[in-house]
C-alpha cells in the first residue's frame, strides 16, 4: 500500500471533541507542543466558520494557559483568498507541509563512512539521546525542553517508536524517531547538530531506517517552504500531497 495521507502521520494528541467541521486535538501531557494541540478541519471552512472555530479554540487554550492557536486545513486544499487575506490581517502565520513516501530499495546507495555510527537507543544510549535532544529543544525555551524530556522518556517505553542516535567520531551528532506501523515506518524529527552538518549524517540515519524496514514504505512530512524537501526529492522520495497550517502565538 502506498496510498498514504496525512491521516497516517503519528500524533500523540487526543481527540477530545469532533463535529462535522473539525476534530479538536489536545495533549495535556505537553501543552506547549503546538503540533499536538490544534483543530483539524475536515472540510474547507468558510471565513465565518474559521472565525468561530478560532474563537472557540482560543478560549479553550486560554483556560489551559496555552498561548497559541493552530489549525490544519484539509489535505490538498489551498485556503481561499478571503481566508488568506483575513489571516494576514489578523497576524496568523500560514504555511504548508508536504507528505513524502519511498520504498526502501529506491533510496540511493551510500559509501560506508567509518566516522559515522548509528545506534538504536537503548538504556546505555538514552542519556546521550536525551542530552542531545535537550540542547536542540532549548531553541524553543526551557519549559518546552523540560516537557519534551518526559515525552522522549514515554517514547522510549513505547514499542511503536524506535529512537536512533548518530555518532560522528564518537560524539552525538544526529537523531531521528521512527514510528512503526503495519505498512509503514515514519521518519519523525530528523535532525543533525549544526556542528556536524553536511557530513552525510542525515542520509546515514535514513539509510539505517531503510535497511531496518525493507518491507515497509518509509513516510515523512517536510516543510513545504524549507530546503530539506529538496533533499528528499533528490533521494527519490515521492510527494503524496500537501496540507496548509494556520497558526498564531499570543504574548
Amino acid at each position: 500500500m502506498n496510498s498514504f495521507t496525512f491521516e497516517h502521520i503519528y500524533n500523540p494528541g487526543h481527540i477530545i471533541a469532533e463535529n462535522a467541521l473539525y476534530r479538536h486535538i489536545h495533549y495535556p501531557e505537553m501543552l506547549t507542543r503546538y503540533d499536538s494541540n490544534f483543530l483539524a478541519f475536515k472540510k474547507q471552512p468558510t471565513l465565518e466558520e474559521f472565525i468561530e472555530a478560532a474563537r472557540s479554540l482560543r478560549e479553550f487554550h486560554q483556560a489551559k494557559g496555552q498561548k497559541h492557536v493552530k489549525f490544519l486545513l484539509p489535505q490538498d486544499h489551498k485556503p481561499s483568498q478571503e481566508l488568506m487575506d483575513y489571516c494576514k490581517q489578523e497576524g496568523y502565520d500560514v504555511g504548508f507541509n508536504e507528505l513524502y513516501s519511498i520504498a526502501p530499495d529506491q533510496f540511493p546507495s551510500m559509501d560506508v563512512n567509518p566516522d559515522i555510527e548509528v545506534k538504536e537507543v537503548g538504556k546505555e544510549e538514552l542519556q546521550d539521546y536525551l542530552s542531545f535532544q535537550y540542547e536542540q529543544d532549548m531553541d524553543y525555551g526551557r519549559d518546552f525542553a523540560d516537557q519534551k524530556v518526559d515525552m522522549h522518556k514515554r517514547n522510549f517505553e513505547n514499542s511503536r517508536i524506535m529512537q536512533l542516535l548518530a555518532f560522528y567520531k564518537g560524539a552525538p551528532a544526529g537523531s531521528v524517531d521512527v514510528i512503526i506501523e503495519e505498512d509503514s515506518a515514519e521518519i519523525d524529527g530528523l535532525m543533525v547538530h549544526e556542528s556536524f552538518q553536511k557530513k552525510g549524517i542525515g542520509s546515514r540515519l535514513q539509510r539505517f531506517v531503510m535497511e531496518r524496514f525493507p518491507d515497509k514504505f518509509i513516510i515523512l512530512v517536510a516543510d513545504g517552504e524549507d530546503t530539506p524537501r529538496r533533499m528528499y526529492q533528490k533521494q527519490n522520495y515521492r510527494c503524496l500531497g500537501f496540507r496548509y497550517e494556520v497558526q498564531k502565538v499570543y504574548e
